[in-house]
């Protein structure tokens, strides 16, 4: 069981905190081409994925991590090579390419927790039941988001495998590090990005000790 991530929204929707579990394994694929390459591919955020075809556990939306062994920065080889002028290049073939989900950029967190919000208010007006608290739990086969919003306002979402037990349990100790190392620190300003080492470190050894030991002994 483990926990992919931990994000903290303000009650204006902003991402105030993001933190990705370096625990956890992103699957890559690498694989040797021919000319000319089968793979229809594009450039979006600054990353070089796939848009049309799919084999050999290569999927739509993976992005190139690197080249005959030179690691991808975005669409740029670390070499300084442009990827797509390099694989338009009959020469540079047969050509090795690793292909794999690529990390959220800040600005696609920052996206992504605005939508949150606005889906977490959607589901609080829709809901036939009175003064629903909105959207706890999304369900899909890999992984299970679950949300927990305070009375001030503020979201806890936690990404987790979906046999993740005991999340409850968790989202109120992560707000019990939120409380005494953000709210009670002096120099942080309510609803603002948390930046704080003692923070930092807490919540972190909750999440490690949530992933190796269970709840029971955090």
């Amino acid at each position: 069981m483990t926990i992919f991530s931990v994000y903290i929204i303000n009650k204006a929707g902003s991402l105030i905190y993001d933190y990705d579990s370096p625990s956890v394994n992103r699957p890559a694929v690498e694989k040797t081409f021919s000319y000319p390459l089968e793979l229809v591919l594009k450039v979006f955020d600054e990353k070089v994925v796939v848009s049309f075809g799919e084999r050999d556990g290569i999927k739509v939306g993976h992005a190139i991590l690197g080249i005959n062994g030179v690691a991808a920065k975005g669409r740029i080889l670390e070499d300084g090579r442009d990827i797509m002028e390099t694989l338009a290049t009959e020469a540079n073939y047969p050509i090795n390419i690793k292909f794999g989900k690529p990390h959220l950029t800040t600005n696609e967190k920052i996206m992504l927790a605005s939508m949150l919000h606005s889906l977490f208010a959607f589901g609080s007006q829709l809901s036939p039941e009175p003064n629903s608290s909105g959207i706890h739990t999304l369900e899909t086969d890999t992984f299970k988001l679950h949300c927990h919003q305070t009375m001030t306002g503020v979201k806890f979402v936690l990404l987790t495998d979906p046999k993740q037990a005991h999340v409850d349990a968790i989202l109120k100790k992560l707000y019990e590090v939120y409380s005494d190392y953000a709210l009670k620190n002096p120099f942080y300003s309510l609803d603002m990005p948390v930046r704080a080492e003692l923070f930092d470190a807490n919540l972190q050894q909750v999440i490690e000790q949530a992933d190796k030991l269970g709840i029971s002994n955090i």
